[in-house]
Order: structure tokens, then C-alpha cells, then sequence
């Protein structure tokens, strides 16, 4: 039996970051029909309802009913170190990360870890992930197992690393790539799960792990490529000094094959002129970490700037980089940030970053992140009230981006009313 969702609607026609808010839609009493794990209809509420009178109906009255949120950069390992103090990008690895990913050789951590997190990202809105994983094949495995127990589209790869890093978290350039293959041809296009090439970042490979990892890209184009570029300016010094003939960061990809479109590129905070011009040339994927790029110190991510220059650009939590699993807190911070450049985002362009955007820079915004018929459905339905503070405030709205903008700065999990995946209803 279809399902008839009912409430106020918001999906999107195009990109309200180059074509305004009108590229929004939305609807004050909306439907959305679904049946078979897909979309198939939206519209007013009275017309579905007349049109689909056998649909199951679910009625959520004045809540907003949207496109699950898209986080398209996250580490999965670190959810349990999430929030720890006070160290820039190298130290806080040394000191927390690497630590914390050397236990995920144990399979049983791994798994408990993968479940605690997908817990985590649904009670907030999540519903789709682009994560890394750890060096080792079984952290992959548990995360993936995860998702396709719970029937989530996710993104994931196996993180490799052959230098600078603890002995117990290095592969090898050749195990590294024969450990890739073998996930890949486990895990990608298996129901709704996508393998990632993961090179951690330049830093932690060596030229001849770039390269092999380039030539399995090259053998499997269908895949997307992530990794890490330009987040703090003390690493770009380190990757020249370890790559003293790039001719900048981008560079010690782009030689070992490892750009092009598919690539999905974290942080991209402090780039070259040469790089952005190449990165929109060749249309890679920008991802914006805001609440990493503020609690590590990183810098300030021109989201404005880049997006009307063109760039393909999502919106991340990086957890446990980030401080929050909420994709409401990482909108917040969007904006905080765009504010410090100059540009206050709409309240449209960051509710399009956290839905079509990031599903755009994952390059599955023909299957995820909108409202429309024939997409997969997964949905969220949002209280526009959910605490006294936001209730008062939206009180007063006489748009919706004035209704929706409080939820954004100070929603969190009780925001999120509803969860559905694939077309079915979660429980809790």
C-alpha cells in the first residue's frame, strides 16, 4: 500500500545559491506520495488525497516535510572521540584520532562503533553518509553492514595510509590497492551502498600509493574518490616540503591520477588561484566542514564566492572533527561562517547544501536529496517548534524562511519528528 505523507513540502527546482530562493518549492499544506521505496507524486495535499484515495495516509499537520539531509564527509571512526580538546589538524590526530582507529582492527569494535553512529546520524536527519573508514577491510565491512542492515544509501571506503602514521594504521601501496578492489567488488552497487577510493591525504601516502590508488580509480571510474585538501595552512607547508615538485596541493593528486570528476575534496579551504581553476575545470566535488573548520582552527571556507564561481559544493559534519552530528548545528555554523566572509547565506541555500547540494557533490542527486517523483525515498519531517525558544520565534514568521531559519540555528534532534527510509517509517 502507498503512503500518503501530508504537512507543509520544501524540494527544489534548481540551485537557490546561483538562481535565488525562487528555486525553491514549497507548499503550506503539500503531499508526498510514496509507494515501492520511491517518490512518486508530490503536490497539494488536497489533490493527492483526491487522487490516491486507498493511500495509507500519515498527517503531520504544520511540520515541514523534506528530503532526508546529505552528509558528505564524515569519519564514522571518531564518533566516540567526538568533542575532544583543543589541538590543530596533526596534533589532534596524533593525539586522538589514530589512537582511537588502531582499536578497529577488532571487528566487534568496529560494528558497535557503526551502529552507535548510524543511531546517532538518523536521530538527527541524516539519511545518507559519505564516510571514511579505517585501514582496515573490516571497518569497512561493519559500517557497510550497517547501512544495508537498516536499507541506507551510503558512501564509504577503506582510509589508506603508508607513512606518517602509527605502524599498526599503514598498509602498503600494493596492499592498499588490492584491499580497495576487493571491498569495491564486494560492496559497490550492492543494493543502495557506494564504494569511496579513500586516500586519507597526501601527507600520510606515498607517491607510490597515490599512484596505485589513481590506477584503480582509473580501472573503476564509476566510483567516486575522497580525500582531504587545503584545511589548515601548517599541512599545505607539510605537503610541500613532502612534495617538493607539485606545484601546489592539488598537484599531488592531480600527477597520480587522483582528479577529475568524481573527486570529492574536504575542507578546500586555503587554495591556490591554480587550483580552484582546475577543481571547477575538471568539476570536482567541494565539500564545506564548518563546525571542523571552526573547532580545529582551520579557517574560513568561501562558500559564496566558490559557488558563484561555479564549483560543485556539499556540506559536511566531519565528525569527530566536527563538534555535532546534526546537519542543523552544520547549517548554523554555515551561515556563522559565511557571515565572517561577508555573505548571509538564505535560509533556502543552506537547507539546499544540507539536502541536494551535498547530494549533488556525491554526484546521487538522481536518486537522493530532493523532493520529486521518481527519487528515492527518503524523508524527514521537521518540527518547526520543537523548543520554546524556536516556538516563539517562528511564531512570529511570515514566510517560511522566516518559520525555518530558528530551526536552523537552534534546532537539534528533537526537531527531527519523523524518519523515513527507502519509503519506510523508523521506529523510535
Amino acid at each position: 500500500m502507498a503512503d500518503l505523507l501530508l504537512g507543509q513540502t520544501i524540494g527544489f527546482a534548481g540551485n537557490p545559491m546561483l538562481e535565488g530562493p525562487g528555486a525553491a518549492r514549497h507548499s503550506a499544506r503539500g503531499g508526498v506520495l510514496v509507494d515501492a521505496g520511491r517518490i512518486v507524486a508530490v503536490g497539494e495535499a488536497d489533490d493527492l488525497r483526491a487522487a490516491h484515495p486507498r493511500a495509507r495516509v500519515t498527517d503531520y499537520g504544520q511540520a515541514l516535510i523534506s528530503a532526508g539531509f546529505v552528509d558528505a564527509h564524515a569519519h564514522y571512526p571518531q564518533t566516540a572521540i567526538i568533542a575532544s580538546w583543543g589541538k590543530r589538524l596533526i596534533d589532534w590526530l596524533n593525539s586522538y584520532t589514530f589512537p582511537e582507529e588502531i582499536s578497529f582492527a577488532d571487528p566487534a569494535h568496529a560494528a558497535e562503533i557503526a551502529a552507535r553512529y548510524f543511531d546517532l546520524v538518523l536521530a538527527n536527519g541524516t539519511t545518507t553518509v559519505c564516510s571514511y573508514c579505517t585501514i582496515h577491510p573490516g571497518s569497512v565491512t561493519a559500517f557497510f553492514s550497517e547501512a544495508e542492515r537498516r536499507g541506507l544509501r551510503a558512501f564509504a571506503g577503506k582510509t589508506c595510509m603508508d607513512r606518517n602514521a602509527p605502524e599498526a594504521l599503514r598498509d602498503t601501496p600494493q596492499s592498499a590497492h588490492d584491499d580497495s578492489k576487493r571491498l569495491l567488488e564486494t560492496w559497490h552497487g550492492r543494493g543502495r551502498l557506494s564504494y569511496v577510493i579513500t586516500p586519507r591525504f597526501s601527507p600520510t601516502s606515498t607517491p607510490d600509493q597515490l599512484a596505485a590508488l589513481g590506477a584503480l580509480w582509473a580501472g573503476h571510474p564509476d566510483c567516486l574518490m575522497q580525500t582531504h585538501l587545503s584545511e589548515q595552512t601548517d599541512e599545505i607547508a607539510w605537503v610541500k616540503s613532502l612534495y617538493p615538485d607539485a606545484r601546489d596541493y592539488l598537484d599531488t593528486y592531480e600527477s597520480f591520477g587522483l582528479l577529475g570528476p568524481g573527486a570529492v575534496f574536504g575542507h578546500a579551504i586555503h587554495l591556490e588561484p591554480r587550483e580552484e581553476a582546475r577543481l571547477r575545470e575538471v568539476d570536482a566535488s567541494l565539500v564545506h566542514c564548518p563546525t571542523s573548520n571552526t573547532f580545529i582552527g582551520s579557517g574560513l571556507f568561501a562558500t559564496g564566492r566558490l559557488a558563484a564561481a561555479g564549483h560543485r559544493i556539499g556540506l559536511a559534519t566531519d565528525t569527530g572533527g566536527g563538534s555535532s552530528f546534526s546537519m542543523l548545528r552544520t547549517m548554523a555554523a554555515a551561515y556563522e561562517v559565511a557571515q565572517l566572509g561577508g555573505r548571509a547565506l538564505h535560509p533556502s541555500e543552506l537547507w539546499w547544501l544540507a539536502t541536494l547540494g551535498s547530494a549533488r557533490a556525491l554526484r546521487a542527486d538522481d536518486r537522493i536529496g530532493n523532493l520529486a517523483p521518481g527519487l528515492e525515498a527518503d524523508i524527514i519531517v521537521v518540527d518547526l517548534a520543537s523548543t520554546p525558544a524556536i516556538a516563539q520565534r517562528a511564531a512570529r514568521a511570515d514566510t517560511l524562511w522566516e518559520a525555518l531559519f530558528p530551526t536552523i540555528m537552534m534546532g537539534d534532534d528533537r526537531a527531527i519528528r519523523d524518519v523515513w527510509v527507502g519509503g519506510r517509517r523508523q521506529a523510535g
